[in-house]
């Protein structure tokens, strides 16, 4: 271990602001936790903070949030006349501490707060940016992260996430910021003086009355569904509107149903992996409910899954996605002479470029992340034609048909789901039912994400060094498919976006995989497509694509 981790060790244990449990975390700490906890400053980029909770300048705790605050602070006062910021955050460990600690700062800084006074899902925080005409929003979340996760989501005043521009700006005055503090601000007294106020009913309510606007073909057809928030802030807001859809009939997962950052009941709240539906799949199938849905803990996330007998059949982001893209191009009336647009991202499937060229749909696709999405939007904005926008989304299980949001929001697409299958059973047909349809008229595709852990700073540079490999002239790779591939390189080739470290390749057999590090997570992703004459045949080439990529990302 260095000396200057050692020396910023010593620091954290003799600051008179260090709070118990964190002192307890650090005097419990071996030479590997030490290393792991200051190597480095926890990075801010376009997502803002995210990190594993606990001591340490790599971790997520008071004194990081509180750095960030003021370089937030400081970006603002340099760029706005009269800042405001409006806050929210979700139901992990310590959410409600760092976003008070969040607003308690701001308000030293001088700076107007709007601060939800509970818990409140990351679409409702983008929403009240925008409703309440602030400078920038910060949602305190680590999305659908194990419960040892918390982070720090920043917003731009028109209510989509930071730039790349915003975020250097941002990390800039961060890095100016001392770290450590004799003391910590308290809320109490910026309440008192109004520097700090509570949001109201007023926006809520307005909330609500916008995604009720989001009902394209309202039915009267009785639901019968099962929910389960996953213990996050999607609770309220998903069932109230429900409520006033009024056709349907709602159980809740009741282990499931109240805020606890600590996920008892699933160790990763993703409604994107079947462990964390379990328990919706069951009472599903124990009341005979027409499907199951579940929405992650900051309720931007949503997925869901379709009862067949006594079993589930869970439907991913890619299928959910082109679901809603078919229903709302079907049944969604334009105001536009000009075509409209949907938008997806580079690593969702090829199944809604297909729809979108028989439908007369002008599609975009995007780099990972909504706030690439949500950026179209604003494009749009600038021409007057923002209600071209028809829907946008990503494999990862975010959806959007709204623009009063400016990201991915679960209680949208909550509304979207259970009307869309309403009128499906209207006519006596499930969701499953639909997507074989539209299978057998766009073709046949199969998809799936591969996951690789890297944790700490060897698993940083690993990472490194298998996108430089990756990199490397393609005769140098050992599985001939590859070799013959067309690769597409986000970062060193011109392709009309951002460049980003992504790597595309297109084999020969009409295969592609796609190759990134994720920007939140210490893990390397990658994406896999396939198409075939039956979905049997393109899950075959599927799981033939598989071990060839794994051998390539370890």
């Amino acid at each position: 271990m260095s000396s200057s981790i050692q020396a910023q060790y010593e620091a954290w244990l003799a600051c008179p602001a260090m709070s118990q449990e964190l002192l307890e975390d650090l005097k419990g700490m071996d030479e590997a936790a030490k290393n792991d906890s200051f190597y480095r400053e926890l990075a801010f980029g376009t997502g803002g903070l995210r990190g594993v909770l606990g001591a340490g300048t790599n971790r997520m705790n008071f004194f990081t949030v509180a750095r960030a605050t003021r370089g937030l602070g400081t970006y603002l006062k340099e760029s706005y006349e009269h800042p405001s910021v409006a806050l929210s955050c979700d139901s992990r460990i310590h959410s409600r501490d760092f976003v008070e600690l969040t607003a308690a700062t701001l308000a030293e800084m001088g700076i107007r707060v709007f601060l939800y006074p509970k818990l409140q899902p990351t679409p409702m925080l983008s929403f009240a940016v925008r409703h309440l005409g602030c400078s920038a929003g910060v949602m305190v979340t680590a999305s659908h992260n194990p419960a040892k996760f918390n982070g720090y989501k920043v917003y731009g005043d028109d209510g989509c996430q930071i730039t790349l521009e915003a975020a250097d700006r941002i990390t800039g005055y961060i890095q100016q910021q001392p770290m450590l503090a004799d003391k910590l601000p308290e809320l109490a007294p910026w309440l008192e003086k109004g520097v700090v106020t509570y949001i109201t009913e007023e926006t809520i309510e307005a909330y609500y009355q916008q995604i009720l606007t989001l009902q394209v073909k309202p039915s009267k057809t009785p639901l019968h569904v099962v929910y389960s928030p996953l213990n996050g802030a999607g609770n309220v807001p998903v069932r109230e509107i429900m409520r006033r859809m009024g056709n349907i009939q709602v159980d809740v997962v009741a282990e499931q149903e109240n805020p606890d950052g600590h996920f008892p009941t699933c160790p990763y709240p993703n409604p994107e992996i079947r462990e964390a539906m379990n328990l919706a799949i069951q009472k599903c199938v124990e009341t005979g409910a027409d499907f199951c849905f579940a929405t992650d803990p900051d309720s931007d996330r949503m997925g869901a899954g379709v009862r067949v007998g006594n079993d589930v059949t869970l439907i991913s982001g890619n299928e959910m996605g082109v679901l809603m893209l078919d229903y709302l191009s079907r049944n969604k009336a334009q105001k536009n002479d000009l075509p409209p647009v949907a938008v997806k991202t580079i690593v969702s499937t090829n199944m809604a470029d297909a729809l979108c060229e028989k439908r007369g749909i002008e599609l975009k696709s995007v780099l990972t992340g909504f706030k690439f999405i949500c950026e179209q939007i604003h494009f749009l904005d600038e021409k007057g034609q923002t209600d071209r926008f028809l829907f946008g989304f990503e494999e990862s299980y975010g959806y959007l048909s709204g623009t009063f949001v400016r990201d991915k929001d679960a209680v949208n697409a909550a509304l979207l789901l259970c009307e869309m299958a309403a009128n499906l059973k209207a006519e006596g047909k499930t969701l499953l039912d639909r997507l074989q349809e539209l299978r057998e008229e766009f073709g046949y595709f199969a998809q799936k994400t591969l996951t690789f852990q890297y944790e700490g700073q060897d698993g940083a540079n690993r990472m490194q060094q298998i996108m430089a490999e990756l990199r490397k002239p393609l005769a140098e790779f050992a599985d001939p498919a590859v070799q013959t591939a067309r690769r597409v390189d986000y970062l060193m080739d011109e392709t009309g976006l951002p460049k980003s470290d992504v790597i595309e390749f297109n084999l020969e057999n009409g295969q592609k995989f796609i190759v990134r590090p994720s920007g939140t997570e210490p893990k390397l992703k990658a994406y896999l497509f396939s198409r075939g004459k039956d979905q049997e045949a393109a899950g075959v080439a599927l799981a033939e694509l598989e071990p060839q990529v794994a051998k390539l990302c370890q």
